[in-house]
């Protein structure tokens, strides 16, 4: 699942320091162009997200903070604000908003984050296919906004985009696993969606389902020929009634402005003309004119000139801005000159108005779409007039298209049924990891009836324990066990993902003592390959991480704040201590968690020189 986030603010411009600016002010900095920020040794060259500021959203005033490449765990007692840093991030990667979002007292908020990539070909075709600016640097900006009157805007490297192409961006950028999502692996379209990823199905997946779209298309049309002979006459009549009402009025793109344009300059024309006139008359053609006053100004300048020669440049502008008036005087006569009340004509302007109005509300909101109904219903005349015709040439795309879709989904099966077994056989290893050495996991195909997700049906299966049978996933794991085997399934798909960054929110969620260790250092292997934020209540899994950062929430003059820190050294030590003891934190927990970040990193680094 991937995320979106929102903000309200100006369309953003780069000052030349490389710095997003407000207006282009440079008073109120933004993202830094991170270029040279990520180190050569972060992962994949810099595949990461380096920063996201948050402002006036929810509880939080104001909020940066800079992401680091491997493992980052965030940490913060419960309704301290962790999940803003994940709604926030959903904003920015197309999730809807809601006015509700932006923080008490205030008429916006906004979100905006900074990523590196070592390539950033597959973003900028998105970008470009939508005229917006391309990356630089290796780097991608994004910024939403959301204002509490609602609306807001979506921005890509400056450019304003639509929440549909933030979601495409995000689809390349971020893979989210929020703390109710392991129930999706109890989906069967998830289950296959997993299974078709780890195969490399993505393009076969896409022409199938444009094949499957295809003959749902045909099917509609050969449905709405179904019929008794005299309903289709009674549709012919009234299609043809419809096609010719919009062929007689013969609506023409931009002809309705025009119209509108018109009809208000005869509708005025009295006070038009009036009111030229008195303009002609200040500017030349009454007593006391602006040009009589120029002339008499050019001839005092001109006495003036032969005393003070600096009053040569005053008397050119004086002759230059007299030429100006004349000039003016001139287009004013001349655009008036053709403009006179004509009834006839007004009222013809009136009655074609009320045309376009009366085909805008029966037919679309627009020109164009008043046109696609035409043409549709032109069309859907021409399959009823030779309806038998039709039918049986209908019929034989159905059989085609039929064929096609069976055709190409039984060759995705087979090239499912061969990475079935071997993405069963790599689960059932990452879960013995997670405390099921003994456990097994299995994936069943069947042959099925063609849907959009193909001609098979799937069917995860777990048996936890040795000896015991393989059941459906969904019969017999509890949550725990269900975030566990989600793990292992991520863990596994990270070898094959391209996606830079994966967060996890809360995914040890019903998990404690050494199965918190064991996803810890799952997701330490996951992050030698990805960039991994982590959102976790256990000290065990915090531990593990390259880079901790701790959410903290205070009250000021009866407002709430909600900020983030990196803790490092002591602070960490005494953070890992309170998510061991709560708020009394003793010696001995301050020790216990020394030692785990101690050997726990010691583990983490083992890991990534595995990887």
């Amino acid at each position: 699942m991937t995320a979106v986030w929102m903000r309200t603010i100006e369309i953003p411009m780069k000052d030349p320091r490389g710095m997003w600016c407000e207006n282009g002010s440079g008073a109120d900095e933004r993202l830094p162009n991170y270029s040279g920020v990520v180190s050569s040794s972060s992962l994949s060259s810099g595949r990461m997200l380096t920063i996201l500021q948050i402002k006036n959203l929810a509880v939080v005033n104001e909020l940066r903070v800079e992401f680091k490449p491997g493992l980052n765990t965030i940490t913060g007692e419960t309704g301290a604000g962790k999940s803003i840093l994940v709604g926030a991030l959903s904003l920015l990667l197309g999730e809807r908003a809601d006015k509700s979002l932006v923080r008490t007292g205030e008429n916006q908020c906004s979100v905006e984050c900074a990523f590196a990539l070592a390539d950033t070909a597959g973003i900028d075709a998105i970008l470009a296919g939508c005229g917006a600016e391309t990356c630089s640097d290796g780097q991608i900006l994004l910024r939403r906004t959301v204002n509490t009157g609602g609306g807001g805007q979506a921005y890509a490297n400056g450019s304003a985009v639509t929440l549909g192409t933030l979601k495409k961006i995000g689809d390349l950028l971020v893979d989210m696993h929020g703390p109710h999502d392991h129930q999706s692996l109890l989906n069967p379209e998830f289950q296959m969606d997993i299974l078709d990823a780890f195969a490399g199905l993505g393009n076969d997946r896409v022409s199938y389902e444009k094949a499957f779209d295809e003959l749902g298309e045909l099917r509609a049309r050969r449905k709405s020929l179904d019929g008794d002979d005299s309903s289709v006459a009674e549709q012919i009549d009234f299609l043809s009634f419809q096609a010719k009402e919009i062929g007689d009025a013969a609506p023409v793109e931009g002809e309705e402005d025009q119209v509108k344009a018109e009809h208000s300059r005869i509708a005025n024309a009295h006070h038009i003309l009036e009111t030229a006139d008195a303009v002609c008359q200040a500017l030349t053609e009454g007593e006391s004119s602006a040009s009589d006053s120029l002339a008499q100004i050019q001839t005092r300048l001109a006495e003036l000139a032969k005393i003070l020669p600096e009053s040569e440049e005053w008397l050119s502008e004086a002759k230059t801005a007299s030429v100006h008036i004349l000039e003016l005087s001139r287009t004013i006569s001349g655009f008036v000159r053709g403009i006179e009340p004509d009834p006839d004509r007004l009222q013809w302007l009136d009655d074609r108005l009320a045309v376009y109005g009366k085909l805008k509300r029966k037919y679309g909101k627009t020109i164009a779409e008043i046109l696609a109904f035409r043409d549709r219903a032109n069309e859907r005349l021409e399959d009823l007039r030779t309806r038998g015709k039709r039918i049986a040439e209908l019929d034989r795309l159905i059989a085609e298209g039929d064929a096609k879709v069976r055709r190409m989904g039984m060759a995705m099966g087979k090239t499912r049924r061969i990475a079935a077994g071997k993405l069963a056989k790599k689960i059932t290893g990452e879960l013995g990891d997670l405390g099921f050495s003994g456990g097994s996991f299995d994936i069943t195909l069947a042959g099925a009836e063609p849907s959009r997700s193909g001609t098979d049906s799937i069917e995860f299966g777990f048996a936890p324990n040795v000896g015991e049978t393989m059941r459906p996933l969904a019969v017999i794991a509890s949550s725990g066990e269900i975030s566990r085997v989600m793990l292992a399934t991520k863990a596994v798909l990270a070898e094959h993902d391209r996606i830079p960054v994966m967060i996890f929110d809360e995914i040890d969620a019903n998990v404690g003592g050494e199965m918190g260790a064991a996803m810890g250092g799952k997701l330490a292997r996951i992050a030698a390959r990805h960039q991994v934020l982590c959102i976790t209540h256990l000290p065990q899994v915090a531990a593990f991480g390259e880079f901790h950062f701790a959410v903290t929430k205070e009250t000021r003059k009866d407002r709430t704040f909600t900020e983030i820190r990196e803790l490092s050294g002591e602070e960490r030590v005494n953070e890992i201590s309170r998510m061991l003891g709560g708020k009394s934190s003793t010696a001995l927990t301050r020790e216990n968690a020394r030692e785990m970040i101690a050997r726990f990193s010691k583990q983490d680094k083992q890991a990534s020189r595995r990887e």
